[in-house]
């Protein structure tokens, strides 16, 4: 039995363990202004808001409803865009949406309100945030797109009064583990669920094997869900670095992340929309073993180290060591992502991550490069190089850093280290660009490094044309 609250009462369902909450929302509850576009969570149709307890508050956040199965609701709160309006009429959002003509062709509108009504109330990952990076997860743009952001601007902050919520949460009685599903509240038990389910789908936020099931249709077997482990959520930052546990998520770490790097929060705004950066974790990113994504060259260039557990039993492992080839990882039976440890670059160490995509929001990498090099009297001592999108795995460049170390830090020096990089990879050819393509601009990441630390600006959002 899963067990949810929705809009003041307590919802109890029987789902499968890979129903999605959108075909619940619909056909299920009956709520049908949660719209199906994608089924992928890309679209930001299927927005939704869930909340959970933190301490004695709820703490809410954008998710998709498609790719987020119904199991993962339980001892949750739920608000559809059905929860906004009562008997005070429309909700602010929706009020400003309506006066300002911001409506595009309808379908999806409700999704942007979700977006819109999160970022009134404060929900996560929207603080300080302009309207136009909190609905960069809804994509539609048929129409009235400039009316959706002044709406979004007109609408005033304001906390919910959530202590209701907070109540039934708290007393709430969770459900219990379904077939073919389990939920564990603690690393240990984590541990022994792996021992006793080897070949277990471990899932976080569904952002990638959600797509599994929507897409591929494909059947994930016995899962573990270790959204709820609270031991896997903890960040600890001091003078060394910054370790992350595998099931925080990109919102939660976005801010510790740019106190190591600014380009690390920089980086882990573009991934996916808000929606997505609420559900998917790090440790995910990492475990699914994608060559496109986007945190592990940043990772490996920072020279990250990855704790694995089975059991009682830990190892640790550089970041670039885990990938081994496409589709495998050094990753046994049993054994599961527990950290990952960042190092804090030194002063004297140039870094510089950049992700080249066909849009700038919510759009999936062609190549994403990431720098550490470290310049002493002139002289490179060090250097870590490091691509996705240019190999099978997410890989380090040694030819590249060879034609770096113990050089003159130098234009000379810049362009023979991007040179090297044809030695490095051998990139394929798909939808998002040509091996060629792929070889030339990672090059040119390089070469652009070089002109930054110049002075010359680099962005054609920094440059001012003539006429």
């Amino acid at each position: 039995m899963i067990r949810f609250v929705l809009d003041g009462a307590v919802i109890e369902v029987e789902a499968g363990a890979t129903e999605t909450a959108l075909d619940l929302i619909r056909y299920g509850l009956r709520r049908t202004g949660t719209k199906e576009g994608c089924a992928e969570g890309d679209c930001g149709a299927c927005t939704v808001l869930l909340g959970e307890l933190d301490g004695e508050a709820v703490r809410w956040r954008a998710v998709n409803s498609c790719i987020l199965f119904v199991p993962m609701l339980d001892g949750k709160a739920l608000r559809t865009v059905e929860s906004l309006s009562g008997s005070s009429g429309l909700h602010p959002v929706q009020r400003e949406m309506v006066e300002r003509h911001g409506s595009q062709c309808g379908f999806c509108t409700p999704g942007f309100v979700m977006s819109l009504y999160g970022r009134s109330i404060g929900a996560a990952g929207t603080e300080g945030e302009p309207v136009a990076d909190v609905i960069a997860g809804n994509l539609c743009r048929c129409t009235g797109y400039g009316p959706i952001l002044d709406a979004g601007e007109a609408v005033p902050a304001s906390a919910p009064d959530d202590a209701d919520v907070a109540v039934m949460l708290s007393s709430m009685t969770r459900g219990t583990s379904g077939k073919g599903w389990f939920a564990p509240r603690t690393a240990d038990d984590l541990a022994v669920l792996l021992i006793e389910h080897p070949g277990a789908r471990i899932v976080a936020g569904a952002t990638d094997v959600g797509l599994w099931v929507t897409k591929r249709h494909h059947d994930l077997g016995t899962v573990i869900f270790i959204g709820d482990v609270a031991d896997l959520k903890a960040i600890e930052e001091d003078e060394r670095g910054l370790t992350l546990g595998a099931g925080v998520r990109y919102t939660e770490a976005k801010a510790a992340l740019a106190r190591i790097r600014p380009d690390l929060g920089e980086l882990v705004r573009r991934i996916g929309g808000l929606q997505i950066r609420n559900a998917g974790t790090i440790g995910g990113n990492i475990a699914n073993g994608s060559p496109i994504g986007d945190m592990p060259p940043a990772l490996i260039a920072l020279g990250a180290t990855l704790t694995l557990r089975r059991g009682d039993a830990r190892r640790t492992i550089p970041l670039e060591a885990f990938f081994k080839s496409y589709g495998v990882q050094d990753r046994g039976a049993g054994e599961f992502v527990e950290s990952v440890h960042i190092p804090r670059p030194a002063p004297d160490t140039i870094v510089s991550m950049v992700k080249l995509t066909k849009r700038f929001d919510s759009d999936i990498s062609a190549v994403c490069g990431a720098f550490a090099i470290s310049v002493a009297d002139g002289l490179v001592t060090d250097a870590r190089v490091a691509f996705g999108g240019m190999a099978g795995i997410p890989a380090r460049a040694p030819a590249c850093e060879a034609a770096l170390i113990g050089q003159v830090w130098s234009e000379a020096t810049a362009d023979a280290a991007a040179q090297a990089l044809a030695q490095d990879y051998t990139p394929l050819t798909d939808v998002r660009g040509s091996s060629a393509y792929r070889l030339t601009a990672a090059a040119n990441l390089l070469r652009r490094l070089w002109i930054e630390q110049s002075g010359e600006p680099v962005s054609v959002l920094d440059m001012v044309l003539d006429g």
